[in-house]
This record gives structure tokens, C-alpha cells and sequence, in this order.
């Protein structure tokens, strides 16, 4: 017996194909009327009707749908609102609370603060952030006392500030041995170190039989520190403890156990716990993870120096200079509401099916896209919840993009429609679609930007959209002839009006969102030149005598458009549809069945063909030296992978009428992926990623993309309940609601400082 289980996206039925029989599952689970008669000649007491009790694991099944997936991200939601809220109410509203304390190495063995985002401050940051303090009138004043690590800190902390022309032109080092002093009356800089060996090593070194004693008279001087710190501290100076770090005692000059540091730590934190003094711990957990290849033991490494420097540095200038990848030290409102939403898009047993449209009213849409926002805002715009720096490792970048491989896979579909056949169809450019944006986020997520190669594979599947967006409007413009106002205005309300939303409500620049604009700028630019006469007529109107016409005047609108740009990331898409239409004309190739387009021959040299083309492209991205050039030279080959993928998806009848249903849905709310990436799932525009699962990376991408791929979806969905009622069907109303849109948008416009 041969089983064919299929399930697909029209429907919520399984249908199971067998030799000689056909089944339809439906989810009411009802019984065929065949095994109905059995069941009744059987005679076992069974009443009509009757269903037995589903197991656990059918129970869960039948409850694995979208609607419950997006109620648990909702509950989620409420949860971590909670969770950081109780954190805040614990240890105050600042989100790098633990900058000083904790933190972890990530892959690229780069410092990771615990919920904190931790900016690289360069020479030029360091300088521009004093300058700043100094212009308003600030005195940066910085004293380092103890022993030899200090010392270390002292110097490494002073190379970060110091330019070429400081010995000849504006600063001066001062000598007083034991003590240095660094000052620049530019940046009116003062940086002190003051050599005291009684709190740190030499003491200790001094004292290597660690008694009672000796630790009872460290606390005792460490008591009468408590009110001269907590004087500096009224007059507004942070006063900073650090712990000693670890020694390597596998080295033969190691004269210090661990042990006795151990516990002079210990005693530093039980005292000054009670002071204005902050713990300095974290250098002792950098140190840790960085060891010195010096033979002492005792000092530290340039790795360890550079992150202890950078956490100072974060610490003094974050709150005035804002950098994208650092995190504010800034007091946020604890803000806590009740949102709630129903979904209706169901996920049903392995595949994702679609519901019946239900109505939703628009001031409910609103209502819920509103709240949405709001927790968008929460995410991005305030440092109530945690964000980290992302980091980039070729696992990082490539385990993924397997997995999102593999996962496609597994989801995938076989059509026996003849709509299914045809080349590009359109759950196969919701595939293409699909797969593109998630390879893309994972791009976002670890920073893979940095490698040259990788960025501009991504820009060949960013000029792939474009290709897209040019074929499909050109294909629908062919076949319809629709190039009236409502037409235009549905796809560019489609897709702006998220993006005008998040720009009101996240206080950005239409242009942050730059693939938007650009997308919108094209469409506008096609449809004004299709809309031009002579018009194209719908296909369904053609007949024999007009259609060479017909084929005339679309060549010469092509023509014309590529007259006008001089960029062809979209143009490609338009001259794709013209030959594929003219291959259709003309018998060229076959894709109204599930056989292949061309003869083996054909099929053969075309497979080739893609492969170079796609090879080509490959190489050339190994081949040039920086992001400039290549761009220069992208817009003019991006056509090769584009076309070459077009060809090896759709030569074969088996690849062609196939597609993976996940990648197809995730192609539906591909717009809303990418307009709120930056908002909830990265953060602080798209320079670190937000942290709801605190040290638990894996997790908390997990969480945090399954919020976030729902919501998008949400936000699809209420974007389709708006867009009959700001586009109706009359053209009058749809250019009333347009002037009304204008009206409220340029006084906010005018306001903002953009006209």
C-alpha cells in the first residue's frame, strides 16, 4: 500500500492518498461512512456519533496552532515585564547595574557585561566624550591608588587617551616618584596614580601567613576608609574597589596563594558593602578568562588591561555621548500594562494552514497594533529590559543558517495544482522570499557584516527582493492591466504603513528603514511609467491581432525604464518577466505541466549555465578587497545568482511544483520581519540584541525570536484589516484619504525639522 500523507495551506484537512482509495481527514476527526457500517454491524455497544478519547499527545496537537502560539508569546511577555520589573524594583532602574560585577566571554573572546551593552570606546570616542564634559564646564578628574596592577591599569588607561602630539604641543606627565600624574588641560583631564602597596599585593606578599589577625587589622583600616568614601561620594566623585584578582601559581616566582586573596577579598566586600563605595569585581572575572604569559604570575594581560579600561570608560561617558552599542546608565519609568489579543491564524499538525478571514473592525486593529507598539517601545526605547553587544563567529553565522535549512526542509510541500507548475509561482516566491529574510536575520543577529564576503552575499539576496518586487508587479500588471490609483495606493500603504507607524512612534527617520523607501521609490517609478499611455491591456482581453502589440508596447515601457536608472536591481525582475512572458508566447519552454521546461539537452546546458553564473558571483565576492568596490561592481553582476537560482529551482518539474510551507509563511510577513527587527529583537538600532533571558544566550534568542516572529505576524494581519478602510475600492475616497493622511503628517513633519 503506497501512503502519500499531504497537508497544505488552503485548508485544515490532511489529505492521505492510497492505492486505490482517497481519504480526507478533517480536524472534527469524522469518521468515513464505511467504517460508520462497521462499526454498527460490529454491534459493540458503540452509539453513533461517539469518538474515543484522544491521547496526550493528539490533545497536543490540536492545540498546536498559531492563535495559542501567539497567547503563550503574550503570556511571555507578561511574564518578562514582570520578571525585569521586580529586577528593577530590586536593584534599581539602571539596566547596567552589573557592569562593575559580572559579565562572560563571548565566542569572539570579546567582554560581555551581564544585560549591558558594552561600546568600544576608540582614542577619538574617548577624547570626543572628555571634550564634551570639558565644554560644559566639567573637570575629569581620575585617581588610581595601589600597587603594581594598578599601576598597569594606571598606564593602559592613560595610552587610551593619549595622541601623538601630547608630549610636544598641550600635555604634561608630572613625576613624583612614587606617584604620576597625566593631565591635558584641553580635555581638562587630570589622571593620578598613587602608589599604596597596604590593599593590594605587597601586603599580602608581606603577610603570607594569612591569621585572624592580620584580617581582623585589614577590616579595621578598611572601617576607618568608610567615612572619607562616603565624603567623596556627597561631593559627587564614584569611588570605585577593586578586588584583586587571581594569581597563576603554576608559575615558579608565584609568592601569593589564592586562598589568602580569597579572603582579603571577602573582607573588602563585607566592609565597604556598607560605604558609597562601588565592588569592582568584574576585572577579576576578566583576568580570569585572559591569563598573563608573564613569569610572575601576578600582572596582568593586555587583554585583561584593554576590557578593564573599556568598562571604566563605558562607565564615565555612556550617559552623555549615546552611543548606538552602549548602553545608558539612565533611570527608566517602570511602566507595566495590560494588553490583549486574539489570534486567528492557525498552525495545524506538522505544516501551516490558514483559517477562514474573520472581520475585525478598524478601531480594534488599531487598538491592537497600538499596544504592540507600545512593548516595542518598552524593548527599544527605554532600558527596562536588557540588551547585550552581538558578537560574530563563523559557528555563530553558519550553524544557523544550517539549521533554518534543514527546518525548510522538513516543511516541505507537494502540489498537484497546475498553478504549481508554473515558473515563479506564488508560493514559490514566497519561499524564496522566506528563506532570504531568515538568513538575513541571522546576519542582523550576530554582526556578520564584518565579513566581506557573507555582506555581500546578503546584498545579492536584498537585490533578489528587489528582482521580485520588479517581476511580480510586472507579471500582475500583464495579466490584469490594473494600473489604476487604488491599485497603486494598496501597495504602497502594504508597505509603508508599519513603517510610518514605527517612525511616529520610535522617533526615526523615514530612511532608517532604508530597504522600505527604496522598495516604495521603485514601485513608484514602474507603475508611473506602466500607467503612461499606450496601456497594456489584461491578458484575458487579448486576442490573436493584438498580442504582438500588446508584447510592443511593454518592451518599449522596459526600454524607457531603463533609460531612466541606472541602478538594475529592479529593472532585472521587469526584463526577467518580459522574457519569460515572450518564452510563453513562443513555445520556448513548457511550465504548464510537472515536466521539466526543457529537452535533457537544454536542461543540461541551463543547469550549467546557473551554476557558473552563481559560481561567478561566488568568486568575485572572495575577490574584491572592500565594501566600495564591490558595491560599485554589485548593481551590474547581481543579476548572475539571482538568474542562476531562478534556473536550477525551476528546471526541474519535481523542484518546481515543490515548496517548503514554513519558508512560504515566513515569505508572507517578510516586510513586517524586516521593518521590527531593530525595535524587538535587536536593539538600540540594530547594534545589540535584546535580552529578556539573562545569562542564557541560546534561550534568550529562542524566546526573543519567537516573540518577535509572532508579533510580525500580528502585525501583518491587522495591516490587512486596515487596508480596505484607508484604501477603499473608490478612488475618490482612497485620494480624500490620502489628503487627510498629508494633512495630519506634514505639520509633524514641519515640527520634526524635515521641510
Amino acid at each position: 500500500m503506497n501512503v502519500n500523507p499531504r497537508r497544505t495551506l488552503a485548508d485544515d484537512t490532511v489529505e492521505i492518498t492510497m492505492n486505490g482509495g482517497y481519504w480526507r481527514l478533517s480536524n472534527a476527526n469524522v469518521p468515513d461512512e464505511s467504517s460508520v457500517n462497521q462499526k454498527q454491524n460490529r454491534s459493540t455497544g458503540l452509539k453513533m456519533g461517539s469518538h474515543p478519547k484522544k491521547n496526550t499527545a493528539e490533545w497536543f496537537i490540536d492545540h498546536l496552532n498559531v492563535q495559542n502560539a501567539k497567547l503563550l508569546a503574550f503570556f511571555l511577555v507578561l511574564g518578562f515585564i514582570g520578571y525585569h520589573g521586580i529586577l528593577h524594583l530590586r536593584f534599581g532602574p539602571d539596566s547596567c547595574t552589573w557592569l562593575l560585577s559580572s559579565g562572560r566571554y563571548k565566542g569572539d573572546h570579546e567582554w560581555q557585561p551581564y544585560g549591558c551593552m558594552l561600546h568600544k570606546y576608540s582614542k577619538t570616542d574617548a577624547r570626543r566624550c572628555l571634550r564634551y564634559l570639558a565644554f560644559w564646564g566639567k573637570y575629569n578628574s581620575f585617581a588610581f591608588i595601589g600597587d603594581s596592577r594598578l599601576e598597569q591599569l594606571y598606564e593602559h588607561f592613560i595610552s587610551a587617551l593619549k595622541t601623538r602630539l601630547d608630549g610636544t604641543s598641550f600635555s604634561t606627565i608630572e613625576h613624583h616618584m612614587p606617584n604620576y600624574t597625566y593631565v591635558d588641560s584641553k580635555l581638562r583631564l587630570s589622571v593620578t596614580f598613587i602608589w599604596s602597596d597596604d590593599v593590594s599585593r605587597t601586603m599580602l606578599v608581606r603577610n603570607r601567613n594569612v591569621t585572624e589577625q592580620y584580617v581582623d587589622e585589614y577590616k579595621r583600616n578598611l572601617t576607618r576608609l568608610v567615612q572619607p568614601i562616603d565624603s567623596l561620594a556627597q561631593q559627587g566623585t564614584q569611588v570605585l574597589w577593586k578586588v584583586l584578582e587571581s594569581v597563576d601559581v603554576s608559575k615558579p616566582n608565584a609568592k601569593i596563594s589564592n586562598n589568602d586573596i580569597d579572603v582579603y577579598n571577602r573582607a573588602a566586600v563585607e566592609i565597604l558593602q556598607h560605604s558609597a563605595a562601588k565592588i569592582w569585581s568584574a576585572p577579576r572575572l576578566i583576568a580570569a578568562g585572559a591569563p598573563s604569559a608573564d613569569a610572575d604570575g601576578v600582572s596582568l594581560s593586555l587583554t585583561a588591561l584593554r576590557h578593564t579600561s573599556q568598562i571604566l570608560l563605558n562607565m564615565y561617558c555612556n550617559d552623555h555621548m549615546n552611543f548606538n552599542d552602549g548602553s545608558a546608565v539612565l533611570a527608566v519609568m517602570r511602566a507595566v500594562w495590560r494588553w490583549s489579543q486574539k489570534f486567528k491564524h492557525q498552525l495545524n499538525g506538522y505544516s501551516l494552514v490558514k483559517q477562514p478571514p474573520t472581520t475585525t473592525s478598524p478601531i480594534t486593529a488599531l487598538a491592537k497594533l497600538g499596544m504592540i507598539m507600545l512593548y516595542f517601545y518598552l524593548c527599544d526605547r527605554t532600558n527596562f529590559f536588557m540588551k547585550e553587544n552581538k558578537y560574530y563567529s563563523e559557528w555563530s553565522f553558519w550553524l544557523p543558517v544550517g539549521y533554518v535549512v534543514a527546518l525548510g526542509l522538513f516543511f516541505t510541500d507537494e502540489s498537484r495544482s497546475s498553478s504549481h507548475s508554473r515558473v515563479l509561482h506564488r508560493e514559490q516566491t514566497n519561499e524564496w522570499k522566506g528563506w532570504m529574510q531568515l538568513v538575513i536575520l541571522v546576519y542582523q543577529v550576530t554582526g556578520a557584516s564584518k565579513v566581506l564576503p557573507i555582506y555581500m552575499l546578503v546584498r545579492a539576496l536584498q537585490s533578489s527582493y528587489l528582482f521580485l518586487t520588479g517581476y511580480g508587479h510586472l507579471y500582475y500588471t500583464w495579466k490584469t492591466g490594473d494600473v489604476g490609483l487604488v491599485r497603486y495606493f494598496r501597495v504602497i500603504f502594504r508597505l509603508n504603513f508599519f513603517t510610518i507607524v514605527l517612525c511616529l512612534t520610535m522617533n526615526r527617520p523615514y530612511q532608517f528603514y532604508s530597504f522600505i523607501p527604496l522598495v516604495s521609490f521603485w514601485y513608484t517609478l514602474m507603475f508611473a511609467l506602466f500607467a503612461l499611455p499606450p496601456y497594456i491591456a489584461p491578458l484575458s482581453s487579448h486576442t490573436q491581432e493584438s498580442k504582438p502589440y500588446q508584447y510592443l508596447i511593454m518592451a518599449l515601457k522596459v526600454m524607457g525604464l531603463l533609460i531612466i536608472v541606472t541602478v538594475l536591481y529592479m529593472t532585472y525582475g521587469i526584463i526577467f518577466g518580459v522574457a519569460y512572458l515572450l518564452a510563453q508566447r513562443y513555445s520556448l519552454l513548457d511550465d504548464n505541466n510537472h515536466s521539466n521546461l526543457f529537452s535533457r539537452g537544454g536542461s543540461l546546458c541551463a543547469t550549467l549555465l546557473a551554476f557558473i553564473g552563481i559560481g561567478s558571483y561566488v568568486t568575485f565576492t572572495f575577490l574584491c578587497t572592500n565594501a566600495f568596490d564591490c558595491n560599485e561592481i554589485h548593481s551590474y553582476v547581481s543579476f548572475l545568482p539571482v538568474y542562476g537560482y531562478i534556473l536550477l529551482r525551476n528546471i526541474s518539474g519535481a523542484l518546481r511544483t515543490r515548496h517548503s510551507s514554513l519558508f512560504a509563511w515566513f515569505g508572507n510577513i517578510t516586510l513586517e520581519l524586516f521593518a521590527s527587527q531593530s525595535h524587538t529583537w535587536l536593539a538600540a538600532d540594530t547594534h545589540g540584541v535584546l535580552v529578556l533571558v539573562p545569562a542564557a544566550p541560546v534561550l534568550n534568542l529562542i524566546v526573543t525570536s519567537y516573540i518577535f516572529v509572532f508579533a510580525a505576524h500580528e502585525v501583518h494581519q491587522l495591516t490587512a484589516a486596515i487596508l480596505p478602510y484607508a484604501v477603499p475600492d473608490d478612488w475618490r475616497l482612497v485620494l480624500r484619504n490620502f489628503a487627510i493622511f498629508l494633512a495630519i503628517l506634514v505639520p509633524i513633519g514641519i515640527h520634526d525639522g524635515m521641510f
